[in-house]
């Protein structure tokens, strides 16, 4: 199953790749250094809770799918909202961390959303799947 797993995970585009395990990932993880900031624990809640169910997918899926769109797609949508409309305060650390944050989730918003609707419309694939 890891062997699976891995070979789904290596069989994306090489940006895709740096962009999940290197950018992505990261990023929405190190929201939790921050949750002493104001709104800092449901900035990272909405971050961290939105690639959570993902692990379920890839080990029930044995792969990387678009239907790993669909847990982001609530939870960032609102994590975006927050930070556009009510950012919150707090250290100037935090804040060049809610910019980066906003920005890497909406680059990821931008696929999920097609993504998800490619899943809907019927793209079931597993990536690297034989």
């Amino acid at each position: 199953m890891i062997a699976d797993i891995w070979n789904s995970f290596r069989s994306l585009s090489l940006w895709v790749q740096i962009w999940v395990a290197l950018i992505l990932v990261p990023t929405n993880l190190f929201s939790m250094v921050f949750i002493d900031q104001p709104s800092g624990k449901l900035i990272a809640f909405l971050a961290v809770t939105a690639m959570a169910p993902n692990v379920a997918v890839i080990f029930i899926e044995r792969g990387f799918s678009k239907l790993m769109a669909l847990p982001h797609i609530p939870l960032w949508t609102i994590l975006l909202v927050i930070l556009l409309f009510w950012r919150p305060t707090g250290s100037p650390q935090y804040q060049m961390f809610l910019s980066v944050l906003f920005l890497v989730n909406l680059v990821s918003l931008i696929f999920d959303y097609m993504d998800a609707y490619k899943w809907w419309r019927g793209d079931r694939k597993i990536a690297g799947a034989r």
